[in-house]
């Protein structure tokens, strides 16, 4: 009798290790966008709550603008000082101009000097005082010029670190990159928060993804960009998701998801993207079909 007991036993393990599975286990993976300040501050409003359904370009929350602002008016009245001296009505310009007509003047002097000297009328030392004088007003022009190019090299760079200040301003707004929904609040209004320290969790609906784990042996069925289909529980019939990755070296099945269905030792992660992610939320189990 017992051994009858052991045929009928090894006989129904064996059936039960050779039966394919009709469903391999898996779940619903999430990439969240942490949406951070680019610059250290205080957290000034939020302006959304978790659960809150977003679109892209809603302002998520505001930074505190006061420093900032202070930063952005001394660059903009250093910019509007600087235009104003290198403007074509400005100081400079006008001494580039006074020194334009005085080195005419000299040069109409010291060619009548010149002219002088050559015919024996003026002394040597009168040459050679209207030269020198010729050569400083045409020193003079050259820095008036300098000066002014250096003038305006100066408002540029005093413009672009205006516009500089403007953007760190305007960036103390935090948009949604994509349509979505809040998942997590991690800062509220008040509290300090760092550069590139979350403030709010976004997760698009596009950006969930199902991961499961099939044996070799079915990795032909799951290849990129072939359509497969999976259900969950409480979830409408006939979802459908598209395979994004398969991995290139197996591993072990991991317990979390392992079933007396799953028998192989060694699998190969696979991901996939539902075509209609609504409905789907993180951690959510599902079961995918196989061929």
């Amino acid at each position: 009798m017992r051994t009858i007991v052991f045929i009928c036993l090894a006989a129904f393990l064996a059936g039960c290790s050779e039966a394919s599975p009709d469903r391999l286990s898996g779940y619903v993976e999430a990439e969240t966008l942490y949406l951070a300040p680019q610059e250290a501050g205080v957290v000034d409003a939020l302006l959304v709550r978790e659960g809150d359904q977003v679109r892209a370009g809603d302002t998520l929350f505001r930074m505190r603008a006061n420093r900032i602002a202070y930063q952005a008016e001394q660059a903009e009245a250093a910019a509007s000082a600087a235009e104003k001296r290198s403007n074509d009505n400005g100081a400079l310009a006008e001494a580039v101009a006074e020194a334009a007509a005085n080195l005419d003047r000299l040069a109409s002097d010291f060619a009548r000097t010149e002219k002088l000297y050559r015919d024996g009328f003026v002394a040597k030392a009168r040459y050679d005082a209207d030269r020198a004088a010729l050569t400083a007003a045409e020193a003079r022009l050259e820095r008036a010029r300098a000066e002014r190019v250096a003038a305006k090299e100066d408002f540029q760079s005093a413009q672009a670190q205006a516009g500089f200040a403007k953007q760190r301003l305007d960036d103390l707004a935090i948009t949604a990159p994509e349509a979505g929904s809040i998942e997590r609040i991690y800062r509220r209004a008040g509290e300090i928060a760092a550069a590139g320290d979350p403030v709010i969790a976004l997760l698009p609906p596009e950006n969930l993804k199902l991961r499961f784990y099939a044996p070799e042996r079915m990795l032909a069925s799951f290849a990129p960009g072939k359509e497969i289909g999976f259900h969950c529980d409480g979830c409408p019939d006939g979802l459908k998701a598209r395979v994004t990755y398969v991995a290139a070296e197996p591993q072990f099945t991991p317990p979390v998801i392992y079933s007396l269905d799953e028998r192989e030792k060694l699998v190969f992660l696979i991901e996939a993207r539902p075509l209609n992610p609504q409905g789907l939320r993180t951690g959510l189990p599902v079961d995918v079909e196989t061929p």
